[in-house]
């Protein structure tokens, strides 16, 4: 084990070395003018003996040898790194005092709206894209099983194509549409009602109407309601011949020709009671009625 004073004179001179080189820093012309002449290590060597000298401070000439050579090998100085992604990185954790409040706030806002765009927006297109084409497809199995006609099942074909498009295509607005329209006809096929001519004293049983397109003519019309098993008036939707709009109603006026307007006309003048009041009967399995009296099957839905 080597003796103290031999571990302490080497790091002393180290030191020293370490303050010349300092020295000559702080005197750079002196340096540079010293170390790029001729005889300039003697030279420089005198002026720092010198130095230390006024300063009362006895330096031995291997040590300042040790500085004047740590100056010309650039040691004991400060070397800044190479540029490069580990130096960036570790520039910014150094400084990330000035920077990091204000990120982590502006992150903490994003995962908010983010939060709120997933709960709100994500979510229910998920959960729509997972269950839409199930409620698709379990109306139209229901259809098949009321329905009567084909063309009850075409409509509901078509509708159910036309959602499982709109689900692919992720335009659920449209799917929801499709849906509601194979609810709604579903809802159609199950309904069984009789069409009666309305016989209250206090509305008319029918009207006519003079066409725009025939200022001669009339249409007639019965002025009708569907009653179910419970005797209870059915609200439908019916579509207007004048309007080409549809529109849920009570009582509608259902077109006929001007023979049958004058009979069941003459039947309720006859007593204030229409006797042969039953014109149709909507069947379940089928989409529209059956008359048994002469019309064209339009209708109106104010007069």
């Amino acid at each position: 084990m080597p003796e103290p004073d031999a571990v302490k004179a080497p790091l002393e001179d180290i030191m020293v070395a370490m303050d010349v080189v300092d020295t000559l820093r702080h005197q750079a012309s002196v340096a540079s003018r010293e170390l790029d002449t001729e005889g300039r290590r003697e030279r420089l060597l005198n002026r720092l003996r010198d130095m230390y000298g006024a300063q009362g401070i006895e330096v031995p000439d291997h040590v300042l040898l040790e500085g004047i050579d740590a100056l010309e090998q650039q040691r004991f100085s400060y070397k800044p790194p190479p540029a490069g992604f580990a130096t960036s990185m570790a520039r910014l954790w150094v400084s990330r005092s000035r920077w990091g409040k204000p990120v982590l706030f502006l992150t903490s806002l994003a995962l908010i709206f983010w939060a709120i765009y997933f709960y709100l927006e994500v979510l229910p297109e998920q959960r729509l894209r997972a269950e839409l084409p199930g409620q698709l497809r379990g109306s139209m199995a229901l259809i098949n099983d009321l329905a009567q006609e084909d063309s009850a099942r075409q409509q509901a074909q078509a509708q159910l194509q036309l959602g499982l498009n709109a689900v692919k295509e992720g335009q659920f607005e449209a799917a929801q549409s499709a849906l509601q329209s194979l609810q709604t006809l579903r809802s159609n096929l199950q309904q069984s009602y009789v069409i009666r001519v309305v016989s209250r004293p206090d509305q008319a049983s029918g009207v006519w109407r003079i066409p725009d397109a025939n200022p001669n003519g009339r249409n007639y019309y019965l002025v009708v309601e569907a009653v179910d098993s419970a005797n209870r008036v059915v609200a439908r939707e019916v579509v207007s011949e004048e309007t080409n709009k549809a529109k849920t109603v009570r009582a509608w006026g259902l077109r006929v020709d001007e023979a049958t307007f004058q009979k069941i006309a003459a039947d309720k003048q006859d007593d204030g009671i229409i006797q042969a009041n039953e014109v149709g009967r909507k069947r379940p399995g089928f989409l529209l009625p059956d008359y048994t009296i002469a019309t064209s099957g339009g209708a109106i839905t104010q007069w």
